[in-house]
């Protein structure tokens, strides 16, 4: 039974999301070449070259980011350690891209990047681990947050994990 179908979904974009950005950027690069294109006198070989190069890295990094996104929903747990750095850094790409988007290409490729950057934090806060029943944030009442009683010449004592529960004493002038 599927109980979070957000990491499937997230899933699912990022892998065809890692497959087109690969097969534009290769299909860029294949322009380039037969074109023998030059932007600023720069090899037209190397630019395509580099073109499919950046294309296959970016599209493995989505790929990847797909691979974390199956393995949340796979074990129903969050995303931790190098699995959360690369969905935290794919959300600030699609963040970069999105808002380059707007302006090169037109409101429709900055909806897309938005949703897909909703859809990876919907699924970074979705499984939060401090959520569920035991965790940190099963507390059932009230810290205290008064500490032990200070004596009136600001003593600064201190409370039960060593910090001053009062200001120390100002210094004066001799």
């Amino acid at each position: 039974m599927v109980r979070r179908p957000v990491a499937w979904i997230v899933a699912l974009v990022l892998f065809a999301e890692g497959l087109g950005v690969a097969a534009l950027n290769w299909l860029l690069g294949v322009v380039v070449d037969r074109q023998h294109m030059s932007l600023a006198g720069l090899d037209p070989h190397m630019t395509s070259v580099s073109s499919k190069a950046s294309g296959v890295v970016l599209g493995l990094c989505f790929a990847l980011c797909g691979l974390v996104a199956l393995l949340v929903a796979l074990r129903d747990r969050a995303p931790a350690g190098a699995g959360r750095a690369l969905l935290i850094s794919a959300a600030v790409v699609h963040a970069l891209l999105g808002a380059f988007a707007w302006g090169l290409v037109g409101a429709s490729a900055f909806l897309s990047m938005v949703t897909v950057l909703a859809l990876i934090v919907l699924l970074l806060m979705t499984y939060d681990p401090e959520g569920r029943l035991g965790g940190p944030a099963d507390v059932t009442g009230p810290a205290d947050v008064t500490g032990p009683a200070v004596p009136a010449g600001g003593g600064g004592g201190s409370g039960d994990d060593g910090s001053p529960v009062t200001s120390p004493a100002a210094p004066t002038a001799a």
